[in-house]
């Protein structure tokens, strides 16, 4: 099984149907009635708990994983301390699995994966469910949703507990060093690229991660755009003030505008700095997918220029 989904927040991905968050207002509804139709896991966490954050994505993605064969209750025990008390619950964090308006198992602490994994197995059993398949995709995709909504530590737990299913999934593998990038974690993402399984190390994913990795390393070290683009303009011909100009709109976020500098760059002199222009043209392909359009159009503005 697998996992997924936000630690203490609510997730807006395709799960949220799946996992609520939970009120003593709503309690009885989302749980105990539920609960006579599916099993429900109910999370019982705080703000304040460390062990919390990790344990709530790694249960969300086993739950999503499982693709209705149960549900999940998340219950904020500060804010909602009538059931905590009524529960007796008196640590963090806390799980329990209700059928038919009963608990059924539960467990304290964060635990290893592997016994999350038993422990959604054994519901799903005891409560007459089904696991469904195509976990691993299911958490892929919640975890590319949480990346696009800025939420990259979510996304690092859930590309790291699929990453202990399947040590060789490319897929995770590139998202875990992403998620590390956005996070301006550099060095780890580094150290998480530097360990990839010899089988997956050359594979398409993972050279565009590289590639990223390179850029993030870049763009740290890139000046003003605005002083950059003055100097350019005073002084065309100054190929390093271009070349670093177009680090600088890249670490802006402006691919297409670094590709236009790079190749005006390589159009003026090609071979200036051991073929620099070439070579940074290339790594920015390389961290874009094959199909976006300034990939598509710059590789063809280039070949026009190699051939001319």
């Amino acid at each position: 099984m697998i996992e997924l989904g936000t630690g203490t927040t609510p997730a807006d991905n395709a799960a949220s149907d799946l996992i609520q968050d939970v009120t003593e207002a709503t309690f009885m509804k989302e749980v105990i009635e539920a609960s006579q139709t599916v099993a429900v896991i109910v999370d019982f966490w705080a703000p304040w708990c460390g062990p919390c954050k990790t344990l709530g994505p790694q249960l969300e993605a086993a739950v999503t994983a499982a693709k209705g064969a149960v549900k999940m209750a998340k219950v904020n025990v500060d804010e909602n301390q009538g059931i905590a008390s009524q529960l007796q619950i008196k640590s963090l964090p806390t799980v329990y699995a209700f059928w038919q308006g009963q608990p059924l198992d539960g467990f304290q602490g964060a635990v290893p994966q592997s016994e999350i994994d038993a422990f959604i197995a054994r519901v799903i059993e005891a409560s007459g469910g089904q696991a469904a398949d195509n976990g691993l995709e299911d958490a892929v995709q919640a975890a590319e949703e949480m990346m696009s909504d800025g939420k990259f530590e979510d996304a690092a737990q859930i590309f790291a507990a699929i990453l202990e299913e399947d040590a060789n999934h490319v897929v995770s593998y590139a998202g875990l060093v992403r998620s590390h990038i956005a996070l301006e974690d550099l060095d780890q993402a580094e150290a998480i690229l530097n360990g990839a399984p010899s089988e997956i190390s050359a594979t398409p994913e993972l050279e565009a991660v590289f590639a990223q990795l390179a850029l993030a390393r870049q763009a740290a070290d890139a000046g003003p755009v605005a002083e950059l683009q003055a100097a350019v303009a005073e002084t065309p011909d100054d190929l390093q003030a271009r070349f670093d100009l177009a680090q600088a709109l890249h670490a802006t976020g402006d691919a297409q505008a670094a590709v236009d500098e790079l190749l005006e760059l390589f159009r003026r002199d090609r071979d200036w700095n051991e073929g620099a222009a070439k070579a940074q043209l290339f790594t920015i392909f390389d961290a874009l997918k094959p199909e976006d359009a300034v990939v598509l159009n710059g590789r063809r503005r280039l070949s026009s220029l190699i051939f001319a």
